[in-house]
C-alpha cells in the first residue's frame, strides 16, 4: 500500500511539474500563444455559432408550430348543434390544444367584411360557405402524428373536406435538415484544422527542444515522461482556443439580436436570440480539450520517435 501510494503521490507530482512547465512556457512567448489560441477560436467559433442558429431556429419552429391551424369543412347536412357539439368533442381530444366553431352565417359575415365582395355576395339568395371547425393540434406532437390526427378527423362523418396549413412548416424543417447536415460537414473539416494547427505547433516546439529531449532520453527518461509536457501543452492551446470561440459566438449574437428584432418587427413579429446554451459552452470546451489533445499526441508520436541521442 505505501509504494501504490508513492507512486500515485510521484505521478501527481510529474503531473503538476509538467502543468506548471508548460503554462510557464506559454507565457514565455505570449505573442504565439495568443495567435495559436485565435486560430483555433476563430476555426470552432464557426460551427458553435451555426449550432446556437440552429438552437434559435428549432425554438423558433416550435413557436410557429403552435400557430398551425386545422381546418375541418363540415357538410351543408350538419346542425349548428350538432357542429358545436363536435367542437366540444374535437376538444377534449388530448392531440389537439384547442378548438372553434365557427357557423356558416358566421363564416360569411367574415368573408363579406375582409373579402371586398359584399356587393357580389347580396346576388347570390344561398349562403354557399360551410360551417367549419378551426383547430390547433398540440405542438409537442411529432409531424407524423399531426398527419394521422388530421386523417382521422377527416374520416369523422360530418367533415366534408380537412385541411391543415403546414406547407410553410415542413419547408421550415427541410431548411433546419439542411443546415444540420452542413454543419456537421464543416464541424468535421474545421475539427481536422484545428488538430494540424496543434499538431504543427507542438511539432515547432519539439523541434526546438531537440536537444533537450536528445538529452533527457540520455539520462533515461521514458517517452510518457517525455511525451506528457507536450500534451498538456495541446490541452492549453484547445481550451483557450475553445473559451475564445464561446466569446466570439456571444459576441456576434449580441451584435445580431438588435438587427434581427428591426427585421422581425417588419413582419409584425418577435425574435429573441437566445446565447449559448449551459451544455453547449461544456461541448465546446470539451471539443476544443480533445482536438488539442489529439493533434499534440498526433505530432508527439511522430517526431518523438525519430529524436534519439547522438
Amino acid at each position: 500500500m505505501a509504494r501504490q501510494r508513492s507512486w500515485l503521490g510521484r505521478l501527481l507530482q510529474d503531473h503538476v511539474r509538467a502543468i506548471d512547465f508548460t503554462l510557464a512556457a506559454l507565457r514565455r512567448r505570449p505573442v504565439g500563444t495568443v495567435l495559436t489560441a485565435f486560430v483555433i477560436g476563430v476555426t470552432l467559433a464557426l460551427p458553435a455559432g451555426l449550432h446556437a442558429l440552429l438552437d434559435n431556429l428549432g425554438e423558433a419552429s416550435g413557436n410557429l408550430q403552435g400557430s398551425l391551424r386545422a381546418s375541418l369543412y363540415l357538410k351543408d347536412t350538419v346542425s349548428a348543434e350538432r357542429g358545436a357539439a363536435l367542437t366540444q368533442e374535437l376538444a377534449r381530444r388530448p392531440e389537439v390544444k384547442q378548438a372553434h366553431y365557427i357557423s356558416r352565417e358566421l363564416a360569411l359575415q367574415e368573408f363579406r367584411s375582409y373579402s371586398g365582395f359584399g356587393e357580389a355576395l347580396d346576388l347570390i339568395k344561398d349562403n354557399p360557405l360551410p360551417a367549419a371547425i378551426v383547430l390547433t393540434p398540440d405542438a409537442a406532437q411529432p409531424q407524423a402524428r399531426i398527419q394521422a390526427l388530421l386523417k382521422d378527423l377527416a374520416a369523422l362523418p360530418e367533415v366534408e373536406r380537412a385541411q391543415l396549413d403546414e406547407k410553410w412548416v415542413q419547408r421550415l424543417y427541410a431548411i433546419i435538415e439542411l443546415v444540420q447536415r452542413g454543419v456537421l460537414l464543416v464541424a468535421g473539416s474545421l475539427a481536422l484544422a484545428v488538430v494540424i494547427v496543434v499538431a504543427n505547433t507542438v511539432r515547432l516546439d519539439i523541434e526546438n527542444r531537440r536537444e533537450e529531449i536528445e538529452v533527457m532520453k540520455l539520462i533515461g527518461a521514458s517517452n510518457g515522461y517525455i511525451r506528457r509536457p507536450f500534451l498538456y501543452t495541446g490541452l492549453w492551446y484547445g481550451l483557450a482556443g475553445a473559451g475564445l470561440a464561446c466569446l466570439l459566438v456571444e459576441g456576434a449574437i449580441l451584435a445580431l439580436a438588435e438587427p434581427a428584432n428591426r427585421l422581425a418587427g417588419l413582419y409584425d413579429t418577435v425574435v429573441s436570440l437566445d446565447g449559448m446554451r449551459l451544455e453547449a459552452v461544456a461541448a465546446v470546451l470539451a471539443t476544443g480539450l480533445g482536438l488539442g489533445w489529439i493533434g499534440a499526441f498526433w505530432a508527439v508520436s511522430r517526431h518523438l520517435r525519430h529524436i534519439e541521442p547522438a
